[in-house]
């Protein structure tokens, strides 16, 4: 089943706001800025992750040092799941994490 724009945008929504919870909530030092449904996650050495909304496909993109990933969501593990490797989003998250700060953070929701 194909999700509804409204759907995709309500799920990318929550989602974003998850994320941030999770940065603002840990002892990283972060910048966040959540502006036309691109968040951007500025860490204190310079580097960034980027979690942007892909309307037209219904996805959603992670940029990160180690390089791009789409996700689908997958309705039945209420997921975002990444297409090349089946990663959900929360363990590609905690991976470029760790890669870009030297520091461990769980996103167990997602």
């Amino acid at each position: 089943m194909s999700l509804t724009e409204a759907r995709f945008h309500a799920l990318i929504d929550d989602l974003q706001q998850g994320v941030e919870d999770i940065f603002e909530d840990s002892d990283l030092d972060v910048d966040l800025e959540n502006s036309a449904g691109v968040l951007s996650v500025r860490f204190e050495n310079g580097s960034q992750l980027i979690l942007s909304r892909q309307e037209p496909l219904r996805q959603l993109w992670l940029a990160a040092r180690s390089g791009g990933f789409h996700f689908d969501y997958d309705e039945a593990r209420d997921r975002w799941i990444c297409d090349a490797s089946g990663d959900s989003l929360g363990e590609l998250l905690a991976r470029v994490t760790l890669e870009q700060t030297g520091e461990e953070l769980a996103f167990p929701e997602l």
